[in-house]
């Protein structure tokens, strides 16, 4: 018995899912309402056909229940709808509200039709319009027709009408109740249409005495004239005019005229809109195909195959590629800032003042215009998501394709009660069905009631830089420091400032296109920044990736004074110019300070409309990005030495115009920790090898679904952004430094502030009252080891190379260990802890 009920109790949800199920069916809803506009059609046949035959049916239904009408057997009954028909006609009319009561049914009419989805009229605007109808109909109908006709077998307003009219005129007589009527009108004269309740105060303002109206015309002409005196004194430069107090009637006739127009335009506007039914349009930016049919602007044409079977409702959308700008760098016109006649504002670009910034033509152009739409590939990758779905119990209603230059998403609507986990699960086996590599599902996606699935495209087409930097977005933008990116799958070209990031950091594979990336960044910010606003210090342990940049060291790059390449190649020398930016940071800040602004640009523009007194230390200043390549390589060869001024500049030095981008191979959590991953908000990643790899960069999974050569994933907080990098070769690059390089540059490059370190003094020089926070540790690790090595100082403490230097000097200078010997170890002097500690102890 015990398991006859758990069955039991088991099976009762099972049969609620189905009840809901079959009371969310659509084809369940459309009978209900046909029955429902039925009725009510048989039910104003009913009372149209009372008023014909009503009173030889009267006998035969008054003082009888409606059981013992329709169960009797005399064939005497005249209505049209048979004794029910004549039973609720009778009830309606004389006992309810009169002839009135045909809105009954017309409105059970229309709540069949809406359930039908035939109508969209508003179920609100019908229920009110119904009520107050009902109840004024029944009013005036037994104020005038019967009294008009009181011996016939209907009651015109009924026996509520009756009562009611009864009842108002021993309260407030037949002007109150003809007030009344007039409300009940007015009120559904305004729901029925908002442009009554401007028709009604048109009238209202226009019904006024002759003397008013021409009042009220002299005013409007004094208005004309007042306001022909005004432009006339506004074109004398010399006079100054003075505000009118506007009178009582210039505020009714510009009361008037306003809503005269209002008025007009709304009836304009009912009028165009009113009737017509909803069209769903497509983007602006691309062409529509729908159905098989190719929707495209003018000029324009797509090779289309009409698709077979469910491709009535799917909708594919290509982009339209933006428009190219021909006229680049426009000049500036100068505007006023205040300054006295005699004066001119700064301009930092005097010094340069004959740069020419690079050409698009020194870019490459693809020739991918031509490439139609294959919409047979569109609706073939359809039919396997739907059917993959379907093998699975899921149901889509609708599917639509946008197609990218490499990746085509298509965006589905499950049907209600559809878990999305269920779909999020089966990504592989839809990548499986289209025998396709990368395919990620986005569910749902943001800011839309849909989930997306990203298919590659069978043949990818190239996003060339010179497509980028010729868009008419990246041309106009205002940016301080734009950086065009590539394309997204909507073919939009995608520009972000590197000012509002502020740090951006960059991980990828080997061969997945984080170079170009980079080189990306690079480009774009040399097509847009003068070489006195912008500052490039490269860092590339690799000695090979920035080398190309070399020509361009006058111009944009900024270097150590002594130093004699300004691309850093050199491990050892990355601490000193990181050092370097640190301390140029920090000068930056106090002449912020000083100056009392917050920003660099606050700062520059105080300092171009010379407010800011050169003598006193202030100078204009550019802006300064940091591009770092192998960024785990330095990790693993200096360690903190490294991973502390990046922390510090990227904690610091957005107010002062200092920025960083970070590009890596390898985002393990010992490369990419913490503190650096909390100081840089926007990331860059191209195809990763593993999942954890995903997530360490992004947080979240989906870089390792990418199918590499440029695909990648831009994050910025919450918002994930696919996007196809824009191909820079490197012949082009090299083509664009040649090109600045060959013009006039500074002296040199930009100097950055030399740091003193203590590493730099020779051992007899060592300030021992300045020691190492690890001195003590060091020297007891020397003294136990009874070898005095560098490299044990840095390997035991993790430490870089310069700073163990550092350590192992001021060792010797305190006579614990000896001098260099070659490859040999150092000597040590101090032979067990006893006697070191007593040395310490007199340092100390």
């Amino acid at each position: 018995m015990a398991k006859r009920k758990r069955r039991k109790t088991a099976a009762s949800p099972k049969k609620g899912k189905a009840l809901v199920q079959f009371l969310r069916n659509e084809r369940v809803h459309f009978i209900f309402g046909v029955i429902v506009a039925f009725t009510g059609i048989f039910i104003l046949l009913a009372i149209i056909s009372f008023l014909f035959t009503g009173a030889s049916d009267q006998s035969q239904v008054l003082n009888r229940s409606f059981w013992e009408v329709i169960r009797s057997n005399t064939p005497e009954i005249q209505n049209w709808t048979g004794a029910g028909g004549a039973y609720l006609a009778e009830r309606l009319v004389n006992e309810g509200f009169g002839i009135a009561s045909a809105i009954i049914p017309l409105f059970l009419i229309y709540m069949g039709l809406r359930i039908m989805k035939v109508t969209r009229f508003s179920f609100l605007k019908a229920l009110f319009i119904g009520a107050f109808s009902l109840i004024g109909f029944s009013i005036a109908n037994a104020l005038i027709l019967d009294k008009i006709f009181p011996s016939t077998h209907v009651k015109w307003g009924g026996s509520h009408g009756l009562q009611i009219e009864h009842l108002l005129n021993n309260s407030v007589g037949k002007p109150g109740i003809v007030l009344l009527l007039l409300l009940i009108g007015v009120v559904i004269a305004v729901i029925i249409r908002k442009s009554s309740m401007r028709k009604i105060q048109e009238t209202l303002i226009q019904s006024k005495p002759s003397f008013a109206m021409r009042e009220e015309e002299e005013a409007i002409d004094l208005n004309k004239k007042g306001r022909m005196q005004q432009a006339e004194e506004l074109d004398e430069p010399s006079t100054t005019a003075k505000p009118r107090k506007k009178g009582l009637l210039h505020r009714m006739a510009s009361g008037l005229k306003r809503i005269v127009a209002e008025l007009k335009e709304e009836e304009d506007t009912e009028s165009e809109t009113g009737t017509d039914l909803p069209i769903e349009e497509t983007p602006a930016s691309g062409a529509s195909i729908s159905g098989g049919r190719s929707t495209k602007p003018a000029g324009e044409t797509a090779k289309t195959s009409t698709p077979t079977g469910p491709s009535d409702d799917f909708e594919v959308i290509v982009p339209k590629d933006e428009d190219a700008v021909l006229a680049l760098h426009p000049e500036e016109k100068p505007t006023s800032s205040g300054l006295p006649h005699d004066m001119e504002e700064y301009d930092p670009r005097k010094d340069l003042s004959s740069f020419r910034f690079p050409t698009s033509q020194l870019l490459k152009v693809y020739d991918t215009s031509d490439k139609a739409v294959d919409m047979e590939e569109q609706n073939e990758n359809k039919d396997k998501i739907i059917n993959t779905l379907r093998n699975y119990g899921i149901e889509i209603t609708s599917i639509k394709a946008t197609v990218g230059p490499t990746i085509t998403l298509y965006e589905i609507v499950p049907e209600a009660g559809v878990r999305i986990s269920r779909i999020r699960n089966l990504e592989d086996d839809i990548a499986l069905s289209l025998s396709a590599l990368g395919i990620r599902i986005i569910a749902p996606m943001p800011g839309k009631g849909t989930v997306g699935i990203e298919v590659p495209n069978k043949e990818p087409q190239i996003v060339s830089m010179h497509s980028v930097i010729t868009s008419k977005r990246f041309q106009e933008c205002t940016y301080e420091l734009p950086v065009a990116l590539g394309k997204t799958i909507t073919n939009e070209v995608f520009i972000f400032d590197l000012t509002k990031m502020p740090h951006l950091l960059v991980s990828g594979a080997t061969g997945q296109g984080k170079s170009v990336g980079l080189n990306a960044i690079i480009t774009s910010l040399l097509f847009k920044k003068h070489p006195a606003e912008m500052k490039l210090v490269l860092i590339d342990p690799k000695m090979v990736e920035f080398n190309i940049y070399s020509a361009i060291e006058n111009h944009y790059l900024a270097k150590l004074p002594d130093e004699e390449k300004a691309i850093i190649t050199d491990v050892s020398k990355v601490t000193q110019t990181l050092n370097s930016l640190t301390k140029e940071m920090d000068d930056r800040y106090e002449l912020l300070m000083r100056a009392r602004t917050r920003s660099i640009k606050e700062y520059n523009q105080k300092f171009v409309q010379r407010r800011l007194n050169p003598n006193n230390g202030h100078k204009y200043m550019p802006y300064i990005v940091v591009v770092i390549d192998e960024f785990g390589d330095l990790i693993m060869t200096a360690g903190k030495e490294i991973e502390m001024p990046i922390a510090r500049i990227a904690q610091k030095a957005r107010a002062v115009g200092m920025h960083m981008v970070i590009a890596t191979q390898r985002p393990t959590t010992n490369i990419i920790t913490g503190t650096i991953k909390a100081n840089f908000p926007a990331r860059m990643a191209f195809r990763v090898t593993s999942q954890i790899d995903s997530r360490t960069i992004l947080d979240m999974s989906g870089a390792n679904q990418l199918i590499g050569r440029g695909d990648m994933l831009f994050s910025q907080g919450s918002n994930l952004i696919r996007i196809q990098c824009a191909f820079v070769d490197t012949p082009e690059v090299e083509r664009i430094s040649l090109d600045i390089g060959k013009q006039r540059g500074y002296e040199s490059a930009y100097p950055l502030p030399e740091v003193v370190t203590e590493g730099d003094s020779v051992p007899g020089a060592v300030d021992l009252n300045d020691r190492d926070v690890l001195f003590e540790e060091a020297a007891r690790l020397i003294v136990v080891h009874q070898q005095g090595s560098t490299s044990l100082i840095q390997r035991k403490f993790s430490i870089g190379y310069n700073r163990a230097g550092r350590l192992m000097d001021q060792l010797e200078a305190a006579g614990i260990v000896g001098a260099t010997q070659g490859s040999k170890p150092r000597e040590v002097f101090i032979a067990d802890e006893y006697s070191l500690e007593k040395l310490l102890d007199s340092l100390n």
